[in-house]
């Protein structure tokens, strides 16, 4: 189960690297960076949010567990991990490249974070709600 707090460690780090990243885009726009290199400021945006989003999933899901002494399948837990950190992944590429939504590889790097994240989220919620259930 610690890979979820690694996972959320890493959203956190994104997270506040983004912050600094589109504060100083704003604040002291450097010609090359801000409007060339950061094409999509309301995109870095969805990523920030993400991250936190992801970040408080993985310590979400790892302090219900551990309060009601619930051991989280480990292949669920990584795939938490690695997907709640590749899901807000997938905006701060798109904020970078213009045609982003246009290229298949990137298509098919979405699609499989999607999958992984979905599979750790659907597997964890199915252990939480067993543990609910069989404990009535």
């Amino acid at each position: 189960m610690e890979a979820l707090l690694i996972g959320a460690v890493a959203c956190t780090t994104a997270l506040i690297l983004s912050a600094w990243l589109m504060t100083f885009a704003r604040w002291f726009p450097i010609k090359g960076i801000d409007g060339d290199f950061l094409v999509d400021y309301k995109t870095m945006i969805r990523a920030h949010v993400d991250y936190a989003l992801m970040a408080l999933f993985n310590l979400g899901f790892f302090g219900a567990a551990k309060a009601a002494g619930v051991e989280l399948h480990y292949f669920a837990c990584v795939c938490v991990a690695i997907g709640g950190f590749t899901n807000p992944t997938v905006f701060v590429i798109a904020a970078f490249d213009p045609d982003f939504w246009s290229k298949t590889k990137w298509k098919v790097f979405s699609a499989i974070s999607f999958v992984i994240t979905t599979v750790g989220f659907m597997t964890i919620c199915y252990q939480l709600i067993c543990h609910a259930l069989c404990a009535q």
